[in-house]
């Protein structure tokens, strides 16, 4: 369920309301009881976990990979060192 936040605006009271997306939203303040309760707009977080997601499945689909190094590489007689 997702967290709402709301702003009295007779009294400036804030508050976060767990609430069902299909509640009604809240209007009375629970500090002034004024019927002025607002929802704030705020960012929402969330995670993505588990396989099926672009950092742990298809981030290197379609690339090949490079060339192991040589063998003589790290020595003059690495190719890459030569151009």
């Amino acid at each position: 369920m997702p967290i709402y936040e709301y702003q009295c605006g007779a009294c400036g009271h804030q508050l976060e309301k767990i609430q069902k997306m299909s509640d009604e939203p809240m209007k009375d303040c629970p500090e002034c009881a004024k019927p002025e309760l607002a929802k704030m707009i705020s960012a929402g977080g969330f995670s993505l976990k588990g396989s099926g997601w672009y950092e742990t499945d298809f981030k290197n689909s379609g690339k090949k990979e490079a060339p192991a190094p040589s063998s003589a590489c790290g020595t003059s007689a690495c190719p890459a060192a030569n151009s």
